[in-house]
């Protein structure tokens, strides 16, 4: 029996018994700087506002990004659960508005030797964040890197986001098309939305997403969901240069209402069979099948 077996079967177990699974959801982009975390912390503002419990994993070990927009460096992260003995509550930062944060820190890398007892333990962990949360977020990095296609192929609910730059709906097709053409990918079984981000209308981000899903169903034979737009909005690049949420710094913002809209937009598809909640660690048993 294989470690990912092995990981599987203590999930099987564990669900046995629970029957609460936060529903998880990647955050991803197919290059830097098209506003992935900013995407990613503003819609966990907003679901926390419309009274769901929200995580943000920050699954981007290379940059610092969520940590830096709530204002709060981590003193523990994932590493400290799986090599050191510590709980995953512990490790839990507190941001604005009670939403919760962790960092993934180094600990990703070295999930691919994890002995039973630290699967154990790390499920076990995990299993507790599902009874802590309704939504978990998953900021992945950019690009087409094995540790984000693994979260992406393990997701069943991803948000690409992109602008309607040439370079970033090139990257972002790219890192559609890796996903479609990988065989562990199960393209029924994931839903993928589409948020067209610094856009100057609604027009504009209705094209971004056109012209996504047209090569995509083109060449790929596959349907991405439009999730919505964000409007390039002076509020938005202010808080961002001052490290600060906009849908907190300046609420009644077109940025802010435009997050505001998509967070109900996906908590509205709740009932969807592909947005059944499947539990964080679940994600993780995935995650680690993938990389074997």
């Amino acid at each position: 029996m294989d470690q990912a077996e092995k990981l599987r079967n203590v999930v099987k177990l564990k669900n046995q018994n629970l029957t609460q699974n936060a529903r998880v959801i990647t955050v991803t982009s197919g290059k830097g700087g098209v506003g992935k975390s900013n995407v990613a912390v503003n819609l966990a503002v907003q679901m926390q506002k419309l009274g769901k419990r929200v995580l943000i994993f920050d699954a981007d070990f290379g940059l610092a990004n969520v940590e830096v927009m709530f204002g709060a460096i981590p003193e523990y992260n994932l590493s400290d659960v799986i090599y050191r003995g510590k709980a995953v509550r512990d490790i839990i930062t507190e941001g604005p508005v009670g939403i919760g944060f962790i960092s993934g820190g180094t600990g990703i890398t070295g999930m691919n030797d994890l002995s039973k007892e630290q699967i154990l333990y790390l499920v076990k962990g995990l299993r507790e964040l599902d009874e802590m949360a309704d939504v978990i977020l998953v900021d992945t990095g950019a690009g087409i890197s094995d540790h984000v296609l693994e979260f992406v192929i393990a997701s069943p609910e991803v948000l690409v986001i992109t602008t309607p730059e040439p370079s970033s709906l090139t990257d972002a097709y790219s890192l559609l098309k890796t996903l479609y053409r990988n065989p562990n990918f199960i393209r029924t079984r994931t839903t993928i939305h589409v948020v067209a981000n610094r856009v100057t209308s609604t027009q504009e981000g209705q094209h971004v997403y056109d012209k996504l899903n047209s090569v995509v169903s083109q060449f790929l034979q596959g349907q991405l969901h439009y999730l919505g737009m964000i409007p390039r909005d002076n509020a938005l690049e202010k808080s961002v240069k001052q490290q600060k949420t906009v849908s907190l710094n300046v609420p009644s913002s077109r940025s802010a209402k435009a997050f505001e809209g998509m967070a109900v937009s996906l908590l509205n598809h709740e009932q969807d069979p592909v947005s059944v909640p499947t539990g964080i660690a679940q994600i993780f048993s995935k995650f680690l099948g993938q990389k074997q």
